[in-house]
């Protein structure tokens, strides 16, 4: 099963413009998926405005362990094969050359597959 690892901004901005993020990733991805985030964004998530709307939300989702690995964009990297949501410039091009499939957001309506597997 493909997973799709959320960070936290993509997260945030999903949540704020009313993005139904399962219903899209339907819509754009022909496999069975799950959706992830990995434990240090629930540190990220600490203080931001919409804390508490996310955390309702990650309820539903896998939540991988990074034990300590600290920074999302390097921890993101132990899981090839996965398809990583974020609209982070610096990571998608990091992502890029270790072969991720990246989803952004467009039009702050719906998502988008940049990088296919």
């Amino acid at each position: 099963m493909l997973k799709i690892i959320l960070d936290t901004d993509f997260l945030l901005n999903c949540l704020r413009w009313k993005i139904d993020i399962e219903k899209e990733l339907k819509r754009i991805l022909d496999e069975q998926f799950e959706i992830c985030i990995l434990s240090n964004t629930l540190e990220e998530l600490k203080g931001k405005k919409d804390e508490k709307l996310a955390n309702a939300f990650i309820q539903r989702l896998a939540i991988i362990s990074t034990g300590n690995e600290g920074k999302f964009d390097k921890a993101i990297l132990s899981y090839p094969g996965s398809y990583v949501a974020t609209q982070d410039k610096d990571l998608k091009e990091k992502l890029k050359k270790a072969n991720f499939g990246i989803i952004t957001i467009r039009q702050k309506s719906h998502l988008q597959v940049q990088n296919v597997l």
